[in-house]
C-alpha cells in the first residue's frame, strides 16, 4: 500500500495539470470502489475548478471552488496517471475514474483491486470526517516533535514499531518507512514504546522526518502497483536500510571488527519486521 511519500509524490505530480484547472469533464465508470462512490459525484464535479491540491496522512485532497473537496485514496493497487498527449492509449477494464481539465490533461483514476476509495465533502465537514477524525500530526510538519511524540507514546505497552503506525500517534507512516527510521535511530521494533527515553523520542521523530523527506526526493518506493503521477516508477527503494534485506549485511555495521551483523525478519502484528539486532537494541 502506498505510503507517505508515495502519496506526496503522486499529489505533487498532479498539481501543474489540477491546481487552477477547471472539470471540464468527470466520467465515473462504476459506482463503487472499495465504498460507494459519492451520488452524482461526475455531475456534481464536472465544471468546478481545482483551487488547491494538498495531502493529509495517505489522502490526496482537492480544494474546490465551491468549498467541496474531493479525496482518495490509493489503496493497494491504486495509481492515478496524466495523459497530456494527443494519442492516448485506450481505456482498461480498471480505469475507473477519469478527469479532463481545460487544458486538456487527462487524469485517469486506476484500481484494479478496487481497495481504494474517493469521497467528497464540504470543507467544514472534512475534519470531523472519518478518514481524518482520529488522524495524528503530520510527521513533516511542525506538530510532529519530541516533546509532543513522547507524550503520546510515554504510556503505550505496545512495541514501538506498531506505535508509529497507528495512524492515531502519526499520520502516513506505513510498514516500510517504519522499519528504516527505527533502523536509522538504533532503536529495535520490538521495544515497548514506553521505554523510550525523551532523547530517544525525540531522534526517533527526527529519523522518522529524514526518511520521509529522502523517499519523496526519489519519487517513493515503486513495490508492486506504485508510479508516480507522470507514469515513472519510484527510486527510494534501490536506498532501503533494511525493508526487504534479509540475510544481507547491515550496512551500519560493515566494517566493524566484529563478525558481520546480517539483517533479520521477524513478524508482529501481522507484518514483516526488518531489522538489524546488532545495532538496534
Amino acid at each position: 500500500m502506498p505510503e507517505l511519500p508515495e502519496v506526496e509524490t503522486v499529489m505533487r505530480g498532479l498539481r501543474p495539470s489540477l491546481e487552477g484547472s477547471i472539470l471540464k469533464k468527470v466520467t465515473q465508470r462504476r459506482k463503487d470502489l472499495r465504498f460507494p462512490l459519492p451520488e452524482n459525484m461526475a455531475m456534481r464535479l464536472t465544471g468546478r475548478k481545482v483551487e488547491q491540491l494538498k495531502r493529509r496522512a495517505k489522502y490526496v485532497l482537492a480544494h474546490l471552488d465551491d468549498d467541496m473537496v474531493l479525496f482518495f485514496h490509493l489503496g493497494m493497487s491504486g495509481r492515478v496517471t496524466i495523459l497530456q498527449d494527443e494519442k492516448r492509449p485506450p481505456l482498461g477494464a480498471h480505469d475507473h475514474i477519469i478527469f479532463e481539465t481545460d487544458g486538456g490533461d487527462e487524469i485517469r483514476y486506476c484500481d484494479p483491486r478496487r481497495f481504494g476509495m474517493m469521497d467528497l465533502v464540504h470543507v467544514n465537514d472534512l475534519e470531523s470526517h472519518k478518514a481524518f477524525k482520529d488522524l495524528g500530526p503530520e510527521p513533516l510538519g511542525n506538530t510532529f516533535n519530541g516533546p509532543d511524540f513522547y507524550t503520546r507514546i510515554k504510556n503505550k505497552k505496545t512495541n514501538i514499531k506498531a506505535t508509529i503506525l497507528d495512524q492515531r500517534v502519526v499520520a502516513g507512516i506505513g510498514n516500510i518507512y517504519a522499519c528504516e527510521a527505527l533502523h536509522l535511530a538504533g532503536i529495535s521494533p520490538e521495544r515497548q514504546a514506553q521505554s523510550l527515553t525523551m532523547a530517544e523520542a525525540d531522534l526517533l521523530v527526527v529519523t522518522i522526518r529524514d526518511v520521509l523527506n529522502k523517499a519523496i526526493e526519489a519519487g517513493g518506493s515503486s513495490l508492486r502497483d506504485y508510479v508516480q503521477a507522470s507514469g515513472e516508477l519510484g527510486y527510494f527503494q534501490h536506498s532501503w536500510s533494511v525493508y526487504g534485506r534479509e540475510g544481507e549485511s547491515c550496512r551500519k555495521c560493515d566494517g566493524k571488527d566484529t563478525a558481520q551483523f546480517l539483517i533479520e525478519r521477524i513478524q508482529q502484528n501481522g507484518r514483516s519486521t526488518f531489522y538489524c539486532p546488532a545495532c538496534q537494541c
